[in-house]
């Protein structure tokens, strides 16, 4: 047997470049690139192995190590989980700083490789610089936090466990019923070991992606309900994209006349202008959805892990005969709700499931009641939306507006956590199957930025819109330096509301008053009541390299809004809207989310607030 004599960082990085991801006989890298910060526990390692691969493997600077994390994350979910990107950090809060980012993408579903550092396997000096003591384990490391955040976690503390690691890692990063975050933890020491490692383990290789078939038995009882059904509706989650399943969708919804309302994941699965198309689903959904999901007998899941947004916390599904089927690749998904589960591939799912009901289509009273009430929500998004181009300061729906009057199919919105996703969610009208990107699995603060590299570098030549509040950009603002750094033609929107514009409000709903949720100066009698702070967040972007046009009226924002599209570097639009504690124009929430209230309090605004969750949560139900 030949081998070839390696350390095993080198090892590593020479495997990863020959893994190759394979869908309906597409081929594809499947980790085309490292991101990576270097310290002590991996510059002598990956570092030094980054350097021998040459060409062979891509290397990308981050700032942050959450932020390279968010930018895997939405390279692989532009990538349709197809291909994804390594992060590799030193031991210490560069490991650390990993937690959240792996959280995010396992929790959304999304494979991320991630190589941190660890303390020396051979205990040359114990205890070494950051080490974590633990007087009942000499074995634990920092990097155990990644543990209950990652999809498959190991530790190779010998050169020869990197084998079977490495093969288990791609497993799992290529398994869509599996995926998420993968993490190898490394000890420095055992980086740079070498070994003779035996040359199959460099040999091209290929992990085919199945679209898993439904089961006969399965899909004929799926067919059964939707016949017997008489006002069922479809809500499609993130699993309809992941699947590429947006025509068999189509087909399903022309040939049936059932509704398809979406989560924040599967927003996009049909166009806007669908006629089964009803828009968002659940706390910030649309009056249309969740009307109809109130009197739905039948709801088909189509690739969703129905969160409490999208159930109105166990509130909206309110027919007291409502069956759930649905139809997902991992089995725990698909029996939620106590459904009749689909086990399958959404496309393939969908695809039998069309045939089966050939000829079936629901009642056209059914269909124009829906078809009516989705006129009736356009004509209140088109009043959101509008605006007097005059005004010195438009609200968010405004800001909104002007980007939904300037885009194509081609462009990409990014979106992560704040007041935004609920106004995008209700408001945007997605003219692609992938224009809509709103993380919502974690909704994560910090993540829009470095995502929107991550989904530029998987899309090159696409306008790519990352839409942050000043919230959101004051937790993550560094990835505009590595936007920079590789000349990439990143569009920020910043929208500067002075404070945290979506808790305030809900503070304010459940008797917390807004209290810490506005960005000003602490007033004579200790609260936060004084002037906005004086900020210049776009002054902080310019900073960063990035070119910012500041604008004032909405004749400003479409202007500059139309300059950034067409800019060939990153640039930054910044805009000043109606502050946290004014309303936006949005309609409200058309139903209900559990955020527990204080029991007992002595402030009328929380006695309030107690009564109105007491009323809601006696409509929640249990579907069983």
């Amino acid at each position: 047997m030949s081998t070839r004599r390696l350390t095993v960082a080198q090892a590593l990085i020479t495997f990863l470049a020959r893994q190759y991801s394979e869908r309906d006989g597409h081929r594809q890298r499947l980790i085309p690139a490292t991101w990576g910060i270097f310290g002590h526990g991996n510059v002598a390692g990956i570092g030094q192995a980054l350097v021998e691969s040459g060409g062979d493997m891509r290397y990308l600077q981050g700032r942050n190590e959450q932020a390279m994390v968010h930018a895997a994350v939405g390279y692989a979910r532009q990538s349709n989980r197809l291909s994804a990107h390594a992060v590799t950090t030193s031991i210490g809060p560069g490991a650390t700083n990993l937690v959240t980012g792996a959280a995010l993408a396992t929790i959304n579903r999304l494979p991320v490789l991630l190589l941190p550092g660890d303390t020396f396997a051979t205990r040359p000096a114990d205890p070494v610089l950051q080490q974590l003591e633990a007087p009942s384990a000499g074995d634990v490391t920092v990097n155990d936090a990644l543990r209950p955040v990652s999809r498959y976690f190991d530790r190779v503390s010998r050169p020869e466990a990197l084998i079977p690691a490495a093969l288990a890692a791609m497993r799992v990063l290529s398994d869509p019923a599996e995926t998420g975050a993968v993490t190898l933890a490394l000890p420095q020491d055992v980086q740079a070991e070498a070994f003779d490692w035996p040359e199959e383990f460099f040999a091209e290789r290929v992990w085919r992606v199945r679209r898993q078939a439904p089961d006969p038995y399965e899909l004929a009882e799926a067919v059964r309900l939707v016949r017997e059904a008489r006002r069922p509706l479809l809500v499609a989650g993130g699993g309809v994209h992941h699947s590429r399943a947006e025509d068999a969708l189509a087909a399903f919804a022309d040939a049936t006349g059932v509704p398809v309302a979406s989560t924040q994941a599967g927003k996009g699965s049909l166009r806007f202008d669908h006629p089964g198309d009803v828009g968002a689903i659940g706390h910030t959904g649309t009056a249309t959805a969740d009307e109809l999901a109130r009197t739905a007998d039948l709801v088909i899941g189509v690739g969703t892990r129905w969160s409490d947004f999208s159930t109105a916390s166990a509130t909206l599904f309110a027919h007291p005969g409502v069956r759930f089927l649905n139809i997902n690749v991992t089995g725990f998904d698909a029996h939620k709700l106590a459904a009749d589960p689909l086990v399958a591939d959404a496309r393939t799912a969908l695809e039998g499931l069309t045939e089966g009901l050939a000829g079936h289509r629901v009642d056209p009273a059914y269909a124009a009641e829906y078809g009516e009430d989705k006129e009736r929500w356009e004509q209140r998004v088109d009043a959101a939306l509008s605006a007097d181009e005059e005004l010195t300061r438009p609200t968010q729906a405004q800001v909104l507006g002007a980007l939904d009057a300037l885009v194509t199919d081609e462009d990409i919105v990014i979106n992560a956590a704040g007041s935004l996703p609920g106004d995008l969610h209700k408001l945007w009208r997605a003219r692609s199957r992938d224009q809509y990107h709103v993380e919502y699995g974690y909704s994560c603060m910090g993540y829009e930025i470095p995502a929107a590299i991550g989904v530029q570098l998987a899309a090159p030549g696409r306008p790519v819109w990352a839409l942050v509040g000043d919230g959101t950009y004051l937790m993550n603002p560094t990835e505009i330096v590595t936007a920079v750094q590789e000349r990439l033609p990143l569009k920020v929107v910043l929208v500067q509301n002075h404070g945290y514009a979506s808790i305030g409000g809900l503070s304010e709903s459940v008797g917390a008053e807004g209290f810490g949720t506005a960005y000003r100066f602490r007033a004579a009698d200790g609260t936060f009541t004084g002037a906005p702070l004086p900020v210049d967040l776009a002054a902080n972007a310019a900073s960063l390299g990035m070119r910012v046009i500041r604008a004032k009226t909405v004749r400003d924002l479409r202007e500059a809004l139309a300059e950034a599209r067409a800019a060939e570097g990153p640039t930054c639009v910044y805009v000043e809207t109606e502050t946290a504690d004014t309303v936006s124009g949005v309609p409200p929430a058309q139903a209900w989310w559990d955020v527990p209230v204080a029991e007992t309090a002595t402030r009328a605004a929380a006695v309030e607030a107690r009564e109105e969750y007491d009323r809601h949560t006696r409509a929640r139900r249990r579907h069983l």
